[in-house]
């Protein structure tokens, strides 16, 4: 019985966050855990509390059964691409920059090793 969570309209562009949950793909929870605490990438601790959530979603889900970190794996995660908020800078001679300032969806399925 697998478990979902879902994090929404996080600050950073989705090419970053990719890179950390790239990390953390099919590898057993308390492992993946371990690997996100120590990573100096700046969605890390997101990512970390978004596992924490879903191993929580799948012991109320299984009533009964306890997640220990060996039995549970990251069996997908993923990042989508949110909205974009743009901005504009002021720039030489009277002209405009634009500043783009990227948002980012994560979702992560947690679920028992076969």
């Amino acid at each position: 019985m697998e478990a979902v969570a879902k994090l929404r309209n996080c600050k950073g562009s989705p090419k970053k966050m990719r890179l950390v949950v790239d990390m953390v793909r099919g590898l057993e929870v308390e492992k993946a855990l371990g690997i996100l605490k120590f990573s100096s990438k700046g969605g890390a601790s997101s990512v970390e509390k978004l596992i924490l959530s879903a191993i929580s979603n799948w012991e109320n889900k299984n009533e009964g059964e306890r997640a220990d970190g060996a039995d549970l794996i990251v069996k997908s995660i993923f990042v989508d691409q949110g909205r974009v908020l743009k901005r504009w800078k002021p720039a030489a001679r009277g002209s405009a920059h634009r500043i783009r300032k990227p948002y980012n969806h994560v979702t992560v399925v947690v679920d028992k090793k076969n």
